[in-house]
């Protein structure tokens, strides 16, 4: 069973995770884009994910998909795709039903790539939608991994240059764990027994502290006005004892 969410003094302890496998760079079409794409076609289950250039200073306009990042259990492609396009071999995998894609925030990435080039997308599983079946309120790649793995994954890159003309070693290892993480993840959430969050879980911090001040207020309310209504039947049986004493005391007065 996971935690609803892991808080970052937790993930500071754990141990760092990283793609182990064999990690390639794709930019142009050849053997080693063919390789690639063999590979990706027969696998099950690929890890996934994209990365853009960030931008910095107000009104800059955003930068389209630079890589996109494919990982099995032992391979990680990146492919960069404002250098190789969105080939239809490429595209073929991403429109694949019977090859599941899993990502993080995935409709984003689906999205910016088919600006790229349109393609149909199939077979694709976003965590961030999916966790809450297993109790994770967590929707970071990191909080994610440090709930379902417990172990630490590395940003330092996340904001690095992606349209640089050569990719760092660290910026290939961060891009390649990304989509790896995500595929590992996936696979040790269906090993797991399903533990839904509640819709009062399903709340952020703030938003369920706010409705379980409203839901206290209005109970509050409630036992009020059951008060004042059980005082104000008191009093009305106590006016009609006294009346039938004051008419009893009458009629013996009388007699």
């Amino acid at each position: 069973m996971f935690k609803i969410t892991v808080e970052q003094g937790e993930i500071e302890q754990m141990p760092l995770g990283s793609f182990p496998g064999e990690i390639r760079v794709i930019d142009k079409p050849g053997l080693d884009y063919e390789r690639a794409i063999l590979y990706l076609r027969r696998q099950k289950v690929l890890g996934f994910d994209t990365e853009s250039r960030p931008t910095f200073s107000p009104g800059e306009h955003g930068h389209g998909v630079a890589l996109l990042q494919l990982s099995g259990p032992q391979k990680a492609f990146l492919f960069r795709v404002q250098m190789l396009g969105m080939r239809r071999s490429l595209c073929n995998i991403l429109s694949n039903s019977k090859i599941v894609k899993v990502g993080a925030a995935s409709l984003d990435d689906v999205r910016g790539l088919q600006r790229i080039h349109k393609f149909q997308a199939a077979g694709f599983v976003d965590l961030q939608k999916i966790a809450w079946e297993w109790g994770i309120r967590d929707k970071s790649v990191k909080k994610l991994a440090a709930n379902i793995l417990g172990c630490r994954i590395s940003k330092a890159q996340q904001l690095s240059n992606w349209e640089a003309p050569v990719l760092s070693p660290s910026q290939c290892r961060y891009a390649a764990t990304d989509a790896w993480v995500c595929r590992e993840m996936y696979l040790k959430l269906l090993e797991s027994e399903k533990h839904p969050l509640t819709p009062e879980e399903m709340m952020p911090p703030q938003e369920r502290l706010a409705h379980e001040q409203a839901v206290a207020r209005k109970e509050a309310n409630i036992a009020a006005e059951k008060a004042r209504a059980n005082t104000s039947k008191r009093r009305k049986s106590r006016r009609k004892k006294k009346k039938t004493n004051d008419k009893s005391n009458t009629e013996e007065g009388q007699g």
